[in-house]
């Protein structure tokens, strides 16, 4: 079976590669050997390429910068989407698209389930709802993962940015009033390989590692496991910060902790608490340095 991986430079792309089962041909694309933004030159590519199943792991994630380039997050998040989906209709070929916990107004008391009603505040989160209609509108063989919180021992994320920052500061602030769910990315891509083998009849799906912190909770948890595992030498102090004094451009959600009730039952699988997860991310991290 070959597997072709949009995004592949980016964390979730090379936790797919790292996690891949045995007896997958892998295609490992990013922008640099396909344009997802020009479909004619997509499904070009695609063509000669000629995969069975596309994980599409690419996306406009800059939150923030996405409210002054909406035209390019939508074109990434929305435009790139809806050709992928028209490629898989055409050729049989599945595709798996990843969106976000950001399609959500975030203002739940309790976990959201795949179906609650969506109400995204910001670029970002409208554009990845919009790729998701699109995926799910434009191909019968068209499965999407939303997630949240994502990060990993490869990339840009909030993981490493705690760690450097922590390195140089004695005191941080980090914002207090933002409740989710950390995923390892890891976790995530073993979950879409799960996903493939499994190929339920459920178009839509959540996954996160289990339990639900702030920011700032998180942020603790990082250096406290940090310096447990001998990665930093002191433990800075991480003041809480309110989302209105932070003042991000981008609107988040307060609340958008992920209902996974579904995904364990169809997938048969027990999403790890996301403490554990943190420390398995960083002992590998400890091993690349």
């Amino acid at each position: 079976m070959r597997i072709l991986i949009t995004g592949a430079d980016g964390q979730l792309g090379q936790s797919l590669q790292d996690t891949a089962p045995q007896g997958l041909e892998l295609i490992a694309t990013d922008v640099h050997n396909l344009n997802l933004c020009d479909e004619a030159t997509l499904h070009a590519g695609l063509r000669a390429h000629a995969p069975d199943v596309i994980i599409n792991a690419a996306a406009y994630t800059a939150v923030d910068k996405a409210e002054a380039e909406p035209t390019l997050a939508h074109a990434v998040n929305a435009d790139a989407v809806a050709g992928l989906a028209r490629y898989c209709a055409e050729s049989g070929c599945k595709l798996i698209h990843v969106s976000t916990d950001f399609v959500f107004a975030g203002d739940a008391l309790k976990p959201y389930l795949p179906d609650d009603p969506t109400h995204p505040a910001s670029v970002y989160g409208k554009t990845k709802l919009a790729g998701e209609r699109a995926a799910l509108e434009g191909s019968r063989d068209a499965r999407v993962v939303r997630t949240s919180w994502v990060y990993s021992e490869h990339g840009h994320n909030f993981v490493k940015t705690m760690l450097r920052l922590g390195a140089d500061r004695d005191r941080l602030t980090v914002v207090s009033d933002q409740t989710g769910s950390p995923t390892y990315a890891r976790n995530l891509a073993t979950t879409l390989w799960r996903l493939l083998h499994v190929w339920p009849d459920y178009p839509l799906l959540h996954y996160a590692d289990s339990g639900e912190t702030s920011w700032q909770g998180f942020a603790k948890a990082i250096f406290a496991d940090a310096a447990e595992a001998g990665l930093i030498s002191r433990i800075p102090e991480v003041a809480p910060i309110s989302t209105s004094d932070y003042g991000a451009p981008a609107p988040r959600p307060a609340y958008s902790v992920l209902d996974t009730s579904l995904t364990r039952e169809v997938l048969g699988i027990n999403p790890p608490e996301w403490r554990s997860a943190l420390r398995e991310m960083l002992r590998r991290l400890d091993q690349e340095i």
